[in-house]
């Protein structure tokens, strides 16, 4: 029998005692789930006219609705798709910049991470909406949004990227300079690929942030999804459905990209794997 070091295992007394309160826990949340179902019905929040003009291709909003909101989707997904993009373009030099840099001017490197990072996206945002202009920069509002989500998204990825630098062994580079490569040759074709693999599970969980985040550009008057949905929700008078819509959307697509992240993962650790069987055995028949 293996017992655990680190707790006493629990007697049949406490698993009972466990059991009777996991079953009380699930009473009390399916009871406090049915109240608030009733209280739903109660105001009148599950009737056709509340419903009709997401489900019912016959209602006369049905259409324009749905029109409306793909239109602010492809919006929130295009500014999604840009701050990504810059984010890890930037995010990979800020990284490889601090980890190469030398001392005497690593500081600067450092103070713009640990400013951006401690300043509120939304603050970022509005700074680009507002200062931009003021410069001779009049770029359109997407942008603002694009740039705010970049300045911050960017630091985040450039700690993760030097994080999973630093986590592999000083054999790596060591093994690439005494074959004669040179220190950029080292970070680009040694140390950063096998940082991506180490650390992609965290970059796509920080790519998921970044597409939540788009919904800040409401605050700029950027036509994303949920401004879209707001601006329906004013004409239709059913909130609670809108938004429980647009929260599915977000789940579904923030599902799909952390299901990537782990599929990725998994294929990586696999061909890790199969790597290190295959080397042993093709010595083997070198030998022979």
């Amino acid at each position: 029998m293996s017992e655990s070091v680190l707790y006493e295992a629990p007697g049949p007394r406490a698993k009972l005692r466990a059991r009777y309160a996991s079953a009380v826990t699930g009473l009390v949340l399916l009871a406090a789930f049915a109240w608030v179902i009733y209280r739903l019905a109660r105001a009148g929040e599950f009737t056709y006219d509340k419903w009709g003009p997401l489900i019912d291709p016959g209602n006369e909003n049905f259409a324009p609705l749905w029109t409306l909101l793909g239109r602010g989707l492809v919006n929130t997904l295009l500014a999604a798709g840009w701050s990504i993009l810059f984010s890890l373009v930037i995010g990979t030099i800020l990284a490889l910049t601090r980890v190469t840099a030398a001392a005497w001017y690593r500081w600067a490197v450092v103070g713009v991470i640990e400013l951006l990072r401690g300043t509120p996206v939304v603050v970022l945002i509005f700074f680009a909406y507002q200062a931009l202009p003021v410069v001779g920069l009049d770029l359109p509002v997407m942008w603002s949004l694009v740039i705010g989500l970049t300045a911050y998204n960017c630091v985040i990825i450039a700690e993760i990227v030097r994080a999973g630098i630093d986590s592999l062994p000083k054999g790596q580079s060591e093994a690439a300079y005494a074959v004669g490569m040179r220190r950029g040759q080292v970070m680009v074709s040694v140390l950063l690929p096998q940082a991506f693999r180490a650390m992609l599970p965290a970059l796509i969980s920080q790519l998921v942030v970044v597409l939540k985040d788009t919904s800040l550009g409401f605050t700029i008057s950027y036509p994303e999804f949920v401004q879209r949905g707001e601006t329906a929700i004013e004409n239709l008078g059913n909130p609670i459905q809108l938004y429980l819509f647009i929260a599915l959307i977000f789940i579904v697509i923030n599902y799909t990209l952390s299901k990537l992240a782990v599929y990725t993962e998994r294929r990586l650790s696999r061909g890790r794997r199969s790597a290190a069987t295959e080397e042993p055995e093709s010595a083997a028949a070198t030998g022979d």
